[in-house]
């Protein structure tokens, strides 16, 4: 069954929107990140202009995050403190991405810069946690695991401005998960991500908080951002289409439930190990549409908004 999405100005499968909003939303639940880095390309996949699927998209992570980090809370799983001083940053950072956003749509760059941002990411972000996850489960295998702190003290945690946070166990300056915030909002502004591919290693290695808070916590601040993402892109670019976000966060909430159950299941390198797997394919899906050769060398579209 075929809908119509007014903003896209396309007609698409109903069921293909609904199926993918459940599974995305599933992942979501499982790896505490928003699965805009999955369903934003998937959506330009299937035909969805660039512009629309990120400013659509963070709808979807906004009712996937609002599910998950509900049912992570009732588990006691979410540094409320923490998830404050990140969605501080984030606040800020998500503005400024709008702005980038938005002049490099009116010079007519938007798309190629969506692209290379997920492939160097995404490749570097997916090969370090396969790299480590599988490092640690080798050793637990050859009964040779520790379990000493991931990260490694350096300067960073000498800045100051330091705040407890007793939920997580940690003592460090709040400048650290502001930068990291601020970061991740612009990365949701230009990418329509939640950001919790960089944020949920962030936390882990550079931050040093237990895998299963940060799931909780990152869905928690992920809420915030992509909520003032999209009251951006819509008032900004208008490229929010509201059927397709309604058909995206319907089948998301549901499919993000399921994928909190799994996750307490699952050990922590493995979690990350998955996470890095998906991560690195989507990468080179990108990677490959990006420098193959297209099956019509030559087209003609007209691009709304571009002046055209």
């Amino acid at each position: 069954m075929n809908i119509y999405l007014p903003i896209a100005e396309m007609s698409v499968d109903v069921f293909l929107i609904l199926g993918l909003g459940g599974a995305i939303g599933f992942l979501s639940g499982l790896f505490g990140v928003g699965g805009g880095f999955l369903m934003t390309p998937l959506l330009i996949f299937i035909g969805i202009p660039p512009a629309v699927a990120v400013a659509s998209e963070a709808n979807q992570i906004l009712a996937a995050s609002v599910s998950g980090a509900w049912a992570h809370m009732r588990r006691g799983n979410v540094d409320i403190k923490m998830g404050l001083v990140l969605t501080a940053g984030g606040f800020v950072g998500s503005s400024v991405g709008v702005v980038i956003f938005t002049l490099l749509r009116q010079l007519g760059q938007v798309e190629l810069l969506i692209a290379l941002s997920y492939v160097i990411l995404l490749g570097a972000i997916g090969s370090l946690m396969l790299f480590e996850s599988s490092r640690t489960i080798l050793r637990r295998q050859a009964g040779t695991a520790t379990r000493g702190k991931l990260h490694q003290h350096m300067w960073l945690h000498g800045l100051p401005f330091k705040m407890r946070f007793r939920r997580s166990r940690l003592y460090i300056s709040a400048l650290l998960p502001i930068g990291i915030g601020f970061f991740v909002g612009i990365l949701a502004a230009i990418m329509g991500v939640g950001g919790g591919f960089i944020m949920v290693p962030a936390l882990i290695y550079i931050l040093g908080m237990p895998t299963a808070m940060v799931v909780g916590t990152s869905l928690f601040q992920i809420i915030f951002v992509t909520a003032n993402v999209t009251f951006l892109q819509a008032t900004t670019n208008q490229t929010v289409d509201i059927v397709l976000a309604l058909l995206l966060l319907t089948s998301a909430v549901v499919g993000a439930q399921f994928g909190t159950r799994v996750a307490v299941r699952l050990r922590g390198e493995q979690l990350r190990g998955l996470l890095a797997l998906m991560v690195l394919f989507v990468c080179g899906k990108i990677a490959y549409d990006l420098i193959s050769t297209p099956f019509d060398l030559f087209s003609i579209s007209e691009i709304s908004g571009f002046g055209g």
